[in-house]
């Protein structure tokens, strides 16, 4: 199974997807790696100073008043071929992200979606019989079907205190911030500059720049600047598709810690449950020990039964009351575990408890289609944001190859005093175009060029790794749910029978028909189908869980997360 993604970049020498779309000169100009002067071309006049008394041979007369002076005409001429160029932006270097399709797959197991088996004899036995509703969504609030009010209570709390959701939140807002700032490199930047200064002059030879030949003046220069960069090959544009693609998998990721959390807390609370089932199996056993050793000390002292069958009986006692402290141990670090998750410290437990008995098994289980599993994913959808992130980085790249566009401009005023400023003839503006084209630096753009096409690879990669394993966490669920309903009736079934065997056996004992040593094999089978009992139940809930979370959690489904409000810009012309 591998997910339909846009296919890899071809491996050298075939041209990159990012060279392929460019026209042919543009390839020749990514090409060059040397740096090459262009000598003048045969008669064409060498640039030098202009001809003593007026403009240099075929240049037109410029008149006292009337046009531009020829800087101005040069610089006009500049901003206009800089804004032609600029025009042209619709055009962006680099692949193109295309969403990946579904899987062709039409199942999530070889043999199809099958109910778990489940017989009169395993109903009678006591297995709850469940069912998958092909093509049903998964609700939103999914453990809200094992109907415990202690369990939807201590959820709604972690969901509400924990800090890994502030934090992923944090997040969120820290990208989608970056992206807008990311945005602003689209705009011209104005900005405002003033400058204050005492001089001196050089005398000798050099005269002074006032009309009174004075040595030190004062210089007061005001002036507003204004600098645009054109997206002429959509660097830019890349490099905010790159942003927001990284933007949109910071909310998967929010997303998956918001269904890591909940999987966590009613996975925990399951665990509870069947310790809680285990020590009180483990406590019942203990005390029906204890109750038989003081039956044969009895008989021993009467004379009825050797010494030994007390000793075996005392040593099987000791075992049992082994198994209790790692259980009560386990049970105090999953409550733990559960006040952590609810956001507290220790000592500040929460006051819900579980039993096995307080969890309803759900009977209709959701399974979403095949096909739309990608969409439901979180961390799917993750990985799709990191490839369409890295695809948009080679464009980043190629577009740093390509010639770089600059518009800048000044209006100011320059005066010895500020009264002065207010002078029209202490105005004075600029306005200068340049162009920069990379033409040999060592292969470092080139190589920065390959960096980003394989790391689009690794992300393809990735992404179909990630649709994998979002494939194999549904087939392993519905497995263990097809198998977790027999267990169950086996492990009661298991139970039943030891405990009548226990009851017939020690009836025996005390009428001397049997030895000690078959009291004690019956008493250990009991004891450890009681303990797999418990295990088995806790395994029905716990993989029924981990189907809801192998789904996608329903989070499509969900109304409790509203968008954060954009909070007000104190200066929003800034």
């Amino acid at each position: 199974m591998q997910a339909d993604l846009p296919s890899p970049l071809p491996a050298p020498p075939s041209p990159s997807p990012a060279d392929v779309k460019l026209p042919l000169p543009m390839r020749a100009l990514l090409r060059l790696s040397t740096a090459i002067v262009v000598p003048p071309r045969a008669g064409a006049p060498a640039p030098g100073p202009a001809p003593e008394g007026g403009a240099r041979p075929g240049d037109e007369a410029a008149p006292d008043r009337a046009g531009p002076r020829p800087s101005a005409r040069t610089a006009a001429r500049i901003l206009a071929a800089a804004l032609a160029a600029s025009s042209a932006s619709a055009c962006m270097v680099g692949p193109d992200f295309q969403g990946a399709t579904p899987p062709p797959v039409a199942a999530y197991t070889r043999e199809g979606l099958r109910n778990p088996p489940t017989s009169d004899e395993d109903r009678r036995n006591g297995a709850v019989s469940q069912t998958f509703a092909q093509g049903r969504d998964v609700p939103g609030e999914w453990w809200r079907l094992f109907r415990s009010r202690a369990l939807d209570s201590l959820v709604a709390e972690a969901l509400a205190r924990n800090p890994t959701l502030d934090a992923a939140q944090a997040s969120l807002r820290a990208a989608r911030a970056t992206t807008e700032a990311q945005r602003g490199a689209l705009f011209p930047q104005v900005g405002f500059g003033a400058q204050s200064s005492y001089n001196k002059a050089p005398g000798g030879d050099l005269q002074s720049p006032l009309n009174d030949n004075s040595l030190l003046y004062s210089l007061v220069t005001p002036q507003v600047t204004v600098s645009f960069a054109p997206d002429v090959f959509g660097g830019t544009r890349r490099a905010l598709e790159s942003q927001a693609a990284q933007e949109e998998g910071q909310r998967w990721q929010l997303e998956a810690a918001y269904l890591t959390l909940t999987s966590n807390v009613v996975a925990a609370a399951i665990q509870e449950a069947a310790l809680r089932a285990q020590i009180a199996a483990t406590e019942k056993v203990i005390q029906a020990q204890t109750d038989l050793l003081n039956l044969i000390t009895k008989q021993s002292n009467a004379g009825q039964v050797a010494g030994a069958d007390v000793v075996q009986q005392t040593a099987l006692l000791a075992q049992s009351q082994q198994l209790l402290p790692p259980l009560q141990r386990a049970l105090a670090q999953q409550r733990n575990l559960l006040t952590a998750l609810a956001g507290r410290f220790p000592s500040e437990e929460v006051s819900q408890t579980f039993t096995l008995a307080s969890l309803h098994l759900p009977r209709n289980l959701p399974v979403s289609l095949p096909s739309r599993l990608v969409e439901q994913r979180p961390d799917v959808k993750a990985a799709e944001a990191a490839v369409h992130a890295a695809s948009a980085q080679v464009g980043v790249a190629v577009a740093n190859r390509l010639p770089q566009f600059t518009i800048s401009g000044a209006v100011g005023a320059s005066a010895t005093n500020f009264a002065a400023l207010l002078n029209p003839a202490a105005s004075l503006w600029t306005i200068a175009g340049a162009v920069a084209q990379p033409l040999f630096d060592g292969g470092t753009l080139f190589r920065r060029q390959q960096a980003a096409e394989e790391t689009l690879v690794a992300a393809q990669a990735q992404y179909r790794a990630t649709v994998i394993a979002a494939y194999q966490n549904v087939a392993d669920a519905l497995r263990a749910l097809q198998s977790d309903g027999r267990a169950v009736a086996a492990a009661n079934a298991a139970v039943s029978a030891s405990r009548q065997s226990v009851e017939l056996v020690r009836k025996q004992f005390g009428l001397g028909a049997v030895s000690s040593a078959s009291l004690l094999i019956t008493q250990s089978a009991y004891l450890q189908a009681v303990v797999t009992q418990a295990q088995a139940q806790a395994n029905q809930y716990a993989d029924t869980a981990a189907l809801f979370q192998a789904l996608g959690g329903g989070w499509w489904n969900r109304r409790d997360v509203k968008p954060a409000r954009d909070p007000k810009d104190p200066a929003p012309f800034l």
